[in-house]
């Protein structure tokens, strides 16, 4: 190529300007940046990811997951309230499914003058409960060396006494001083008993 056939070609001063650094929003209003024609897709993009103060301070980043929402409490004031109800609820609940009736005291009641001839003692056991609903088992011994079978009192809800008769009949001529004794079984172990004369001479 011939030196005389060469020319420069001037370039275009676009070629070799150098690009702005950054670009700068031409408006701002509040957290909200607004950009004028000519800013690159790049820097909008840029911009529009950067978190805003009100955002940091929320806790509202983008793609952040939600803050757990605030847990309830339950007002002092209701507390005694609730105590009272839960404690009216364990009442009823132990008087209607708790324990069965319990026994408190046995005692035995016999007569008190000498029986005479053919003449029939009755003899009162008076079991003493708590009141609650259940059933007692006993029987009664003799002290002529008799015993009566197994026997159950069925106690109602509220009934804090059962009365138990045994009738004890004598026959014939003499004496004897006679011994009843009553054995509950359950439901917890008492014992009590009387004592009488029968006289026939």
């Amino acid at each position: 190529m011939n030196d005389d056939d060469y020319s420069a070609t001037e370039l275009g001063s676009h070629w070799f300007e150098h690009p702005t650094a950054a670009a700068e929003p031409d408006r701002v209003d509040g957290d909200v940046l607004r950009f004028g024609p000519g800013v690159t897709a790049v820097a909008a993009r840029r911009a529009e990811n950067t978190p805003t103060a009100a955002e940091i301070w929320h806790g509202t980043l983008p793609g952040a997951p939600p803050p757990p929402a605030p847990r309830r409490r339950w007002p002092l004031r209701y507390v005694p309230a609730v105590l009272v109800l839960v404690a009216v609820l364990v009442y009823l609940a132990w008087r209607e499914y708790g324990p069965q009736v319990a026994v408190r005291t046995v005692a035995v009641t016999a007569p008190g003058q000498a029986l005479g001839c053919d003449g029939t003692a009755n003899v009162v056991g008076v079991v003493r409960t708590d009141g609650r609903p259940g059933t007692l088992t006993y029987h009664w011994e003799r002290s002529d060396g008799t015993h009566s079978a197994p026997l159950r009192e069925t106690v109602a809800r509220g009934q804090r006494e059962a009365r138990l008769h045994l009738l004890w009949t004598f026959h014939g001529p003499g004496s004897h001083r006679a011994v009843a004794r009553l054995v509950v079984t359950s439901p917890t172990p008492h014992t009590a008993e009387g004592t009488f004369t029968y006289s026939c001479g």
